[in-house]
């Protein structure tokens, strides 16, 4: 389910030209190498957040739905235990 995150090589030269573009095609989920001359010099790329993406989420219930061959469903109290967690946690979310 994970895909591997596509590679973009670039001069320093390209980088320092056009910083906007590089930060475009890591907001697109490409890892910039940046390169001088045929060395790898460092690398740009997307800040990983905490947790799964919602479609990997979405998928491994899928995966646990056909092993089980049927949907899970959550007991009736499941919804008072997730507010009981947000009221616990009301702080702002600032990543690291």
């Amino acid at each position: 389910m994970i895909e591997e995150m596509p590679q973009v090589h670039m001069t320093e030269a390209e980088v320092v030209k056009d910083i906007q573009a590089v930060l475009e095609k890591v907001c697109q989920g490409a890892e910039v190498v940046v390169e001088r001359g045929h060395r790898a010099l460092a690398a740009i790329a997307p800040v990983k957040g905490p947790g799964r993406p919602i479609d990997e989420c979405i998928a491994l219930a899928k995966a646990h739905e056909k092993r089980l061959g049927y949907a899970p469903v959550p007991d009736p109290d499941f919804a008072k235990d997730v507010q009981a967690a947000v009221d616990l946690h009301r702080e702002p979310l600032e990543p690291p």
